[in-house]
């Protein structure tokens, strides 16, 4: 099912911008047309009623005339008890009462529409009592009310800048949105041309310390990692076909030796020789499988292993060993792991030793508490698990390469032919996916490796 298509993000950021930025600016000039509105309105009441107070004045002084003089309020008037107009402005001369109703304490205002006024005109009116000589008067003054939009000035003001400031925010939102995804675009662009033979490159990363910045660091760590995994593959491919291709080699030429001279063959000899080396073949296909396992990262069991018991199940196997073997192992130490895979970590460290060993071989296991070990991965302390040898040892800077693949000194090839070159590797591999570390360290004789994993929390009861 193809995708539904879209508009680009820039697109579709900017015209959420520009709506949101209109709907919002025409919401504040609304408002703020309704509060000038209000202020008007009641600037504009004040005003009438100024001016009906003023020609209360005149009532009770007793110097009103008619017409009633004015200044800016035109719509005045004075209503006796009867309802007769007793004077007006002259803009209301002959007209009746503008409003009906009387003020009910001593001032009382309202909104009143065709009445005295012109058609479809509405105006506030305020009125307010006067007496003279026991005569109760009302004096009425009006002035069209205050229209919606104020003033047609206010009204093209508030347009304006509602359109201005929605198209700078739409403006702005367009430049930077497209700015941001620039860097993005160089990503994408850089990622299309890596391939299989340009892993070495890497995606621009962007100068501002943001998401970006940290997508572009993420991004080329994870082709340093590609890369790292696609280099580690072919040298495995090249050092496999290599260590293959020996034994190999061999058969064909004991085969071709047995084809070119059949009265001379001697069966048994070529049959031993065969055997020898598909027994190397069949090694280095077991390896390489294990190490296949291990490299897809297929997840292992997780159950209690006690290593006393682990070490004297792999001594038990090996009671026909030529060296000697002891044990130093302080009991109760136990770690969390596959007993399998630890079982042949064991195992490739025992032969390795005993490959090398001049006569004996030390197992020791023992346990170090959270503070002589230093690891917060280890809060229950650390089990520590070392096979020493009294042979040559292995030098300082060769420490590392021994546990790469397919890698044997030139003392393993000659006291060890028939090996494949991935047993340490294989046993660093188990010990890390297991939590743990292997390592080499010194020792007076020999070469001392030491297993560290973390020790197993205690079982409750």
């Amino acid at each position: 099912m193809r995708p539904r298509p879209q508009w680009p993000i820039r697109t579709r950021f900017t015209v959420f911008a520009g709506v949101a930025a209109a709907v919002l600016c025409a919401l504040c000039a609304t408002v703020l047309t309704i509060a000038i509105h209000r202020l008007a309105t009641q600037y504009l009441t004040n005003e009438v009623a100024a001016a009906t107070q003023r020609v209360v004045y005149m009532v009770e002084r007793g110097t009103l005339h008619n017409p009633i003089a004015h200044s800016q309020i035109r719509h005045l008037q004075v209503v006796d008890s009867q309802g007769r107009v007793v004077a007006a402005s002259k803009e209301l001369q002959g007209k009746p009462r503008m409003a009906a109703f009387t003020p009910q304490d001593s001032r009382n205002s309202a909104v009143v529409c065709d009445r005295v006024f012109p058609h479809d005109e509405c105006d506030i009116v305020v009125a307010q009592q006067a007496n003279r000589a026991g005569q109760t008067l009302t004096v009425y003054s009006a002035a069209p009310v205050v229209p919606p939009l104020v003033h047609p000035q206010l009204a093209t003001l508030l347009f304006g800048i509602v359109v201005i400031l929605t198209s700078l925010i739409t403006y702005g939102t367009y430049r930077i949105v497209g700015g941001s995804l620039k860097p993005v675009g160089a990503i994408r662009s850089e990622l299309d041309e890596i391939n299989t033979t340009c892993l070495g490159r890497r995606v621009p990363i962007p100068q501002h310390q943001d998401e970006l910045h940290e997508l572009a660091e993420s991004v080329n760590h994870t082709l340093e990692r590609l890369q790292a995994a696609v280099e580690q593959q072919r040298r495995f491919a090249s050092d496999a076909s290599h260590d293959l291709r020996s034994p190999i080699t061999a058969m064909r030429v004991e085969v071709e030796d047995a084809m070119l001279a059949p009265e001379q063959t001697i069966a048994n000899t070529t049959g031993k020789t065969l055997l020898a080396n598909l027994d190397r073949l069949q090694a280095i296909i077991s390896d390489l499988l294990i190490l296949a396992r291990l490299d897809s990262g297929m997840p292992c069991a997780r159950d209690r292993v006690c290593l006393a018991q682990l070490v004297t199940a792999e001594v038990d196997n090996r009671l026909s060993s030529t060296k000697q073997i002891r044990c130093e192992i302080e009991p109760g130490v136990a770690v969390l792991g596959d007993w399998l895979r630890l079982a042949r970590l064991l195992d490739n460290l025992v032969s390795n030793a005993e490959r090398h060993a001049d006569s004996a071989i030390t197992i020791k296991v023992c346990r170090q508490d959270n503070g002589q070990a230093g690891d917060p991965r280890s809060p229950a302390g650390v089990a520590i698990l070392e096979v020493l040898d009294d042979g040559a040892g292995i030098p300082r800077d060769k420490r590392d390469s021994v546990f790469q693949r397919f890698v044997r000194l030139r003392d393993s090839r000659e006291k060890d032919p028939g090996g494949t070159g991935l047993g340490l590797a294989i046993a660093r591999q188990i010990a890390e996916m297991s939590g743990g570390s292997l390592t080499i360290e010194d020792s007076p004789r020999g070469a001392r490796f030491v297993l560290r994993l973390p020790v197993a929390p205690a079982v409750s009861a």
